[in-house]
């Protein structure tokens, strides 16, 4: 029996042993370092959630497989799917979202770089720019040159983090309607930020 099913049939938290309770996340990234390394990063109780992140190194649409096939095996709470709009086409991104959804997986994408969401921790940008420019952009914030496989720049960017979710939101707000393919810049990175805090104490 699913866990969400068992919790929902009247057991108290207070009642079962932790482990019993544990939110179990599952987040595949596009990518095999950058946003794995900042998602492993999250200080959250090990007590309370899992978080299973792998860097699989896939297109959008084999990412949704893949979770999808790590799903069943492993029967996570909360699934979240991470990946760019890069150079995959319109087709690809776009069904890889549809599929997500039609799993009751959830998606953090960004339009086109992950590095848009370290950006909006320092400045509103609502410019779209190449993929490169965001790596000069960066070293430019930072005052140093920016290490895309950083395995410490959560802890780095940690104090502006109500800045970029801030900024992230007003972002999505000036597309009407949402078309995630079309929609450069944007990102919704900052609603996988926003579960995951729920469980920082």
């Amino acid at each position: 029996m699913p866990r969400t099913k068992a919790n929902s049939r009247g057991y108290s938290p207070r009642k079962v042993n932790t482990r019993d309770v544990k939110q179990r996340f599952l987040i595949v990234c596009e990518g095999a370092k950058t946003e794995p390394n900042y998602f492993r990063s999250f200080r959250v109780p090990k007590n309370v959630v899992e978080i299973d992140v792998q860097g699989l190194g896939e297109n959008p649409s084999k990412l949704v497989q893949s979770a999808k096939e790590l799903n069943k095996q492993e029967g996570y709470d909360q699934v979240w799917c991470v990946f760019d709009r890069d150079s995959w086409t319109t087709e690809d991104f776009n069904n890889a979202i549809k599929n997500a959804e039609n799993q009751g997986f959830k998606v953090a994408y960004s339009n086109e770089s992950f590095e848009l969401w370290y950006v909006l921790h320092f400045e509103f940008l609502n410019t779209g720019i190449p993929r490169n420019d965001y790596l000069k952009k960066l070293t430019s914030l930072f005052g140093r040159r920016y290490q895309k496989n950083s395995e410490t720049i959560y802890d780095e960017l940690f104090d502006r983090q109500a800045i970029a979710i801030k900024n992230a939101e007003n972002l999505l707000k000036r597309y009407n309607p949402h078309i995630p393919a079309k929609d450069n810049p944007s990102t919704t990175v900052h609603l996988l930020v926003q579960e995951l805090n729920k469980f920082i104490l």
